[in-house]
């Protein structure tokens, strides 16, 4: 089978590693990391003109390397070959193996931050907001001169305190292994994060498995939905988290 596989740039040495082990010809894809901080309109216009310009001539199916990301996938329509995508609300899910392991940690560890290899190596903190995303046009990374500049100091005063920690509801980084990390230098940067805000730490397992079925094609209907011809990809408000309209 030959697939078309369109994913965003923080799974990079996941989906390379899972690549090369496949027996399917995959050609990848991969779109800029803070896609989803433009929020979905902006997010789904550019999956949209990806999946616009395959030739799907060529190929089997096209896999998308995303969960729903803020419904950022939602309405994205498959033409004349089936779209794949995991059922996954992030790709938290995805480096963990199954969204019910990330559900239990969810739940069990609030207010964690989850850090991997990707996230820190392109782009870990604020560089990943473009000046088309939701954070830079509200206002929540601007300095505080620049907040006196635009809007006065009483009122840079009050958006400094109700913006100006992005991470004020967290208390937990961690940092998720899933085996391709080159060294420990990724899992001892948010070692050192974690330090320097005073949080707790801890160091994740993660599991490949769910990349590697993408790319295998094992699309199991309770981890992944197949969007047949014709048919758009919809959120569905339940544990089934994607469906086909």
């Amino acid at each position: 089978m030959r697939l078309k596989l369109i994913a965003c740039e923080i799974l990079y040495r996941e989906i390379c590693a899972v690549v090369a082990r496949s027996t399917n010809q995959v050609d990848v894809e991969f779109l800029p990391k803070g896609l989803h901080d433009q929020g979905q309109i902006a997010m789904h216009a550019r999956l949209a003109e990806a999946l616009s310009a395959v030739d799907e001539t060529a190929y089997d199916a096209i896999a998308l390397g995303y969960g729903l990301c803020s419904n950022g996938m939602v309405g994205l329509q498959a033409r004349t070959i089936r779209l794949v995508l995991p059922r996954a609300h992030d790709c938290i899910t995805l480096f963990l193996g199954s969204k019910e392991k990330y559900h239990e940690y969810f739940f069990e560890h609030p207010g964690v931050f989850f850090k991997t290899t990707g996230w820190l190596e392109r782009g870990g903190e604020l560089s990943q907001y473009m000046p088309g995303s939701i954070q830079t046009k509200s206002g929540m990374i601007q300095s505080y001169e620049e907040m006196v500049a635009r809007y006065g100091e009483d009122n840079a005063k009050f958006l400094q305190k109700q913006l100006g920690d992005l991470a004020r509801n967290y208390g937990q980084i961690t940092f998720i292994e899933t085996g391709v990390e080159p060294d420990d230098r990724f899992e001892q940067q948010s070692r050192d994060e974690a330090a320097a805000r005073g949080w707790r730490f801890e160091r994740l397992r993660g599991d490949l498995c769910l990349f590697q079925k993408l790319v295998n094609g094992q699309w199991d209907e309770e981890d992944f939905l197949v969007v047949p011809p014709g048919k758009r990809i919809a959120a569905s408000y339940d544990e089934w988290i994607v469906k086909a309209e």
